[in-house]
């Protein structure tokens, strides 16, 4: 933020969250709420991340295509993992989440059968 006493912009306040993903793994637990305080995304910024998340999930798969049986595994295992465990809320993000990632596993598996 800016030596003023204004309220950070809409890009500063996306600029802090992307750097938290970048260093801190993510959103943090105690982080005072200023969600209200961001913009809404417009219509192409939408476009642009669906765009990017193709891109990525694509790339992710040539990786793993190339990658070994262990880098594989150890996907699915992370998929497995943020599966809904017992006694815990079974959340239909974090279930298509993991339903996601395994898909991507398959995908590369596929993909490197192909071009064996």
């Amino acid at each position: 933020m800016s030596g003023t006493d204004h309220p950070p912009s809409a890009a500063e306040l996306r600029l802090r969250a992307l750097s938290r993903w970048d260093n801190e793994g993510g959103a943090i637990a105690t982080a005072p709420s200023r969600h209200a305080d961001v913009a809404p995304l417009s219509p192409a910024e939408l476009i642009q991340l669906r765009i990017r998340v193709i891109a990525l999930e694509n790339m992710l798969i040539a990786v793993l295509a190339d990658g070994t049986d262990r880098q594989r595994d150890v996907a699915r295992d992370i998929a497995a993992y943020i599966a809904p465990r017992s006694g815990f809320t079974h959340h239909p993000l974090t279930i298509e989440a993991s339903r996601h990632m395994t898909a991507l596993v398959d995908r590369a598996v596929h993909y490197r059968t192909i071009d064996s």
